[in-house]
């Protein structure tokens, strides 16, 4: 990286938790390769208050905002994009002279993904999960012409995502009866360190089920594991990532993301990993 000095902008990604988080890698990747003079570093944050008194305090440019903040950030916000605010989450910020404004770019990095592997419109579709991203990607399908069914562990918040949306809801153990050809874990079950959890019991899979799972780290999750091995097609994390990320860097700079660089040294860390 160039050397940081009194002109070098930050930027960072803010969660609960975060210490697994491959942001940094990324987007100081790409800094570095447009020699942009910019830092991106990670925060663990519990109170979302406190940490948007922060940005604006030391002048933060640009914000990534992961679990569990993507809903209840928006109150804290000075303005918010149309997409996110209809979305009802924001995974964005970026920091206008002190003026904070949030966007979405989960459900842009989601279907881009999942567009890669298949067609949406038409296909039943059943979302695991009912928090920020699980929003996001619910916006997207219904946008592309999904069938979409929500499942979710807890009755109230998965009914209120799903009034929403304006789809039915039903909790995870009926996953089994319902139709789906695309299965969408938005939850972070499987997710580093917690790698033999995963949303949904093997038995439930065949091979003529897309299956999608939003966890990046590890680039296998035993969910896709075991959609593998039932001759599903299967659609990992890290494109979500990755295209999720390219439009943060876009919005930040005004530059065009490196989009290549940013998936390969992203998927290199996690190819030479441990899980």
């Amino acid at each position: 990286m160039r050397p940081i000095d009194t002109k070098t902008l930050l930027y960072a990604v803010i969660g609960d938790p975060v210490f697994h988080s491959l942001s940094p890698l990324m987007h100081n990747t790409a800094f570095k390769s447009i020699d942009y003079n910019g830092v991106y570093l990670a925060f663990n944050v519990k109170d979302i208050t406190s940490a948007i008194s922060g940005i604006k305090s030391f002048g933060i440019k640009g914000v990534s905002v992961t679990i569990p903040h993507k809903q209840t950030v928006m109150k804290h916000l000075d303005d918010i994009d149309g997409k996110a605010l209809n979305i009802g989450a924001v995974n964005t910020i970026i920091n206008k002279e002190e003026t904070l404004v949030g966007y979405n770019s989960d459900c842009l990095g989601a279907i881009n993904a999942l567009k890669e592997k298949t067609s949406i419109q038409g296909k039943k579709v059943v979302i695991i999960g009912a928090g920020g991203a699980a929003r996001a990607i619910g916006f997207g399908i219904l946008a592309e012409g999904g069938d979409l069914i929500i499942l979710n562990k807890f009755k109230d918040e998965g009914e209120l995502l799903a009034k929403d949306l304006g789809v039915n809801c039903y909790p995870i153990t009926d996953f089994e009866k319902v139709d789906c050809h695309i299965l969408i874990n938005a939850t972070p079950l499987g997710m580093t360190p917690n790698v033999e959890t995963t949303p949904v019991k093997s038995e439930a899979l065949h091979k003529d089920m897309i299956v999608m799972d939003i966890v990046y780290n590890p680039l296998k999750t035993r969910l896709l594991k075991e959609a593998e091995k039932k001759g599903c097609t299967t659609v990992d994390g890290v494109s979500m990532f990755v295209y999720q990320g390219a439009f943060q860097f876009e919005l930040w700079t005004g530059q065009k993301a490196p989009v290549d660089l940013m998936k390969t040294v992203v998927l290199n860390k996690l190819t030479n990993s441990p899980t």
